[in-house]
C-alpha cells in the first residue's frame, strides 16, 4: 500500500471514529428529548455532543485540542458571518410576505414583545419601538447566548470534521458530505417536532447542505471555528425568534414557512450555489 493510500485509510479511521462517538453521545440525548420534557437543556447537551466527540477523537489519537482553530481569524470573516444569514433569513421572509404566504404583522407577538420589554403604554409609537428594541436586542444578546450551544456544534462539524474531510476531499466534497452529516445528525428532531415529516426533511436537507457550503467556505477562509460559531447561531437566530413570530400563518401555506419551509429551502440553496462557485473559482 502507498504512503498516500495508507494516510487516507487512517483519516477515513479517524472520520468514521468520530462519528460513531457522536452517535452514541448523541443518541442518549435525542432519546431525552423525544421521551422526556424536551428542554432546552437536553437540546443544548445535544448540541455540545460534537464537540465533546472530537475533542475525545483528538486526545485519543494523541493530538491537542489547540488544532480546533480557536484563533479569532480575520474580521472581515466575522463581519459577513454575521450578515450572510442576516440576509438570507430576510431575503425569505420578504418573499413570504410578498408572495402572501405569510402576513406583516403578527400583532399579538409584538404585544407581547412590547409588554415583556415594559412598553405598553408609552404612546402610539410603542408597536414601532416593541419591534426595533426585540430585533436590536435577539441579534446581539440572543446571538450571543445561541453561541454557547452554536459552539459545542461548530467545535466538532467545522473546528474538526471538515479539516478531517479535507484531507481526502475537494472544498465541493467536504461541503456536501459533512452537510448530509450534519443534516442527518438533526433527524430524530425532524420526526419528533415535525408534522409533514418527508416535506419537512427534505427541505431541512437542502437547507442545512446549502449552509454547509457557505459556512466550510468562511471556515476554510478565516482558518478559524469563530464565523461558523457566529453564523449559525445567526441562522438560529433570526430563522427561529426575530422573523417567524413577526409572520401571521396563512390557510394552506404553512409548508412556505420556517426554517423547514420551501421559501427558505429554496433561498439557502441559492446562496449556496453561489458560494460553492465562489470557492471553486478562488480555488479553497
Amino acid at each position: 500500500m502507498s504512503k498516500a493510500k495508507s494516510k487516507n485509510k487512517e483519516t477515513w479511521k479517524t472520520i468514521f471514529f468520530f462519528l460513531a462517538i457522536v452517535t452514541v453521545l448523541s443518541s442518549l440525548f435525542h432519546y431525552a428529548i423525544v421521551t422526556l420534557y424536551p428542554s432546552r437543556i437536553y437540546i443544548g447537551a445535544l448540541m455540545w455532543c460534537p464537540a465533546v466527540a472530537a475533542i475525545l477523537t483528538i486526545k485519543l489519537n494523541g493530538g491537542s485540542i489547540s488544532s480546533l482553530h480557536w484563533n479569532w481569524g480575520n474580521w472581515k470573516y466575522i463581519r459577513w458571518s454575521y450578515f450572510t444569514p442576516t440576509l438570507y433569513a430576510l431575503i425569505t421572509y420578504i418573499l413570504i410576505w410578498f408572495f402572501g404566504f405569510g402576513g406583516l404583522v403578527n400583532k399579538e407577538m409584538v404585544l407581547d414583545w412590547a409588554k415583556e420589554l415594559g412598553l405598553v403604554g408609552i404612546g402610539t409609537l410603542n408597536v414601532t419601538v416593541a419591534v426595533i428594541v426585540a430585533v436590536i436586542l435577539l441579534g446581539t444578546i440572543e446571538v450571543i447566548r445561541a453561541m454557547a450551544t452554536t459552539l459545542g456544534e461548530e467545535i466538532g462539524w467545522r473546528g474538526f470534521f471538515i479539516y478531517e474531510l479535507r484531507k481526502v476531499l475537494s472544498f465541493t466534497g467536504v461541503s456536501f458530505f459533512s452537510g448530509i452529516i450534519w443534516a442527518s445528525w438533526h433527524w430524530p428532531l425532524i420526526v419528533y417536532y415535525g408534522e409533514n415529516i418527508i416535506l419537512e426533511l427534505v427541505m431541512f436537507f437542502v437547507v442545512i447542505i446549502s449552509m454547509s457550503f457557505m459556512m466550510t467556505y468562511y471556515t476554510f477562509k478565516s482558518k478559524s471555528v469563530w464565523p461558523a460559531v457566529l453564523f449559525h447561531a445567526v441562522s438560529n437566530v433570526y430563522i427561529q425568534k426575530v422573523f417567524p413570530p413577526l409572520t401571521t400563518k396563512m390557510e394552506g401555506s404553512e409548508h412556505w414557512l420556517g426554517e423547514n419551509g420551501i421559501m427558505f429551502a429554496i433561498v439557502t440553496l441559492a446562496f449556496g450555489i453561489y458560494y460553492w462557485r465562489k470557492a471553486i473559482k478562488e480555488k479553497i
